[in-house]
């Protein structure tokens, strides 16, 4: 039984649905949220919890020693789920050293926390490492990634990701740390802040800005919604078995262009635009550097081994999320502008 768990990351999009449903589930579990609150990590989406008796906030950082031994030390941490991490491709090419310290030093600091305080007595405790497709690299038209595929990153990304996922198998290795890893296809959902494509395109129709597509908007990603994610995350959590890798995907590919093309005929009908009006403001940009053309998760060994699955179909799920950003304008105005910022000042610092 894992009593007090630390989710770090976990004001992020990820994370902060991961947290809202061990929180609801998990009445008799401790959570504590560690995050950063850096330029994605958003304190009101978890204004609906954020009173719970089982629910406390820490602002921290996951790369200080210190800091992570003292949180150690106070909370006597059961489990945790490592979410936190820069994860955006776009920004690691321009700054690389940024993911290197948070992605690799972070979960570093982490595991050497973890193996310290809990001092090889393992019994009812976990590290659960979570992590991305992207480490295994690009494929072409056909295959999919497995548990067994080899670790090929291209951006500087996924190489950080990659090697955080390698600290924590050698940490299991070499000193049996109960760990766990998962790799998990692209996200989709609320909450996601908008400098990735949903999110990113939905705000830019709206707005009737260009909506920008990479070279030909050939590239494919397997998409998977977010509330089914952390359902997988709390399913491997407790049902996973130790030292094992699960990939969780969406059996769901789709071509960007094809993607938005789909985003652009549900914002014409919920904004009541004439057909074809929001595919207009659809613009090609130069291509990313290093752009994998292709990613597809097989997640059977998730599903034959602990029965999950996806709960909704894509164009449902698509749907629903567009619907939840139009009825949340305050959400994204707030981030868009950065002044969800200012929650945690008015939630604690003033307290």
């Amino acid at each position: 039984m894992h009593n007090t768990i630390l989710i770090t990351g976990g004001a992020g999009f990820i994370g902060s649905h991961v947290v809202r449903l061990f929180v609801k589930n998990y009445p008799h579990y401790q959570i504590i949220n560690l995050d950063a609150l850096t330029y994605a990590g958003n304190l009101e989406n978890l204004k609906d919890i954020k009173d719970q008796p089982n629910y406390k906030f820490v602002k921290g950082d996951i790369t200080d020693e210190s800091f992570i031994d003292e949180l150690f030390a106070t909370y006597k941490f059961d489990g945790v789920i490592h979410l936190a991490a820069e994860s955006h491709v776009d920004r690691s090419i321009m700054d690389p050293l940024a993911f290197i310290k948070t992605n690799v030093m972070g979960t570093a600091v982490l595991l050497n926390a973890s193996r310290k305080y809990w001092k090889d007595n393992y019994e009812g405790k976990l590290f659960y490492h979570v992590s991305t497709d992207e480490v295994y690299g690009s494929l072409g038209e056909e295959g999919f990634f497995t548990e067994q595929t080899a670790y090929d990153p291209r951006s500087p990304y996924s190489a950080s990701k990659a090697s955080s996922d390698h600290f924590v198998m050698a940490y299991y290795h070499t000193y049996h740390l109960p760990a766990i890893i998962s790799n998990c296809s692209n996200n989709y959902g609320s909450n996601h802040f908008p400098e990735k494509l949903i999110p990113l395109a939905i705000h830019n129709i709206k707005n009737n800005k260009p909506v920008p597509v990479y070279g030909k908007g050939e590239n494919v990603r397997d998409w998977l919604f977010v509330e089914d994610h952390a359902r997988a995350i709390d399913t491997i959590f407790h049902k996973g078995r130790v030292g094992e890798t699960y990939n969780i995907g969406g059996f769901n590919e789709w071509k960007n262009i094809d993607l938005i093309n789909l985003l652009c005929m549900i914002m014409d009908k919920k904004l009541q635009r004439a057909p074809g009006t929001s595919a207009q403001l659809i613009t090609f940009v130069k291509d990313r550097a290093g752009h994998d053309l292709r990613y597809a998760i097989d997640a059977t060994k998730l599903n034959k081994e602990l029965g999950w699955e996806p709960s909704l179909q894509f164009e449902e799920g698509l749907e629903k999320t567009v619907e939840w950003y139009l009825a949340n304008e305050e959400w994204l105005e707030h981030v868009t502008s950065g002044a969800y910022q200012d929650y945690y000042s008015d939630q604690y610092q003033k307290r």
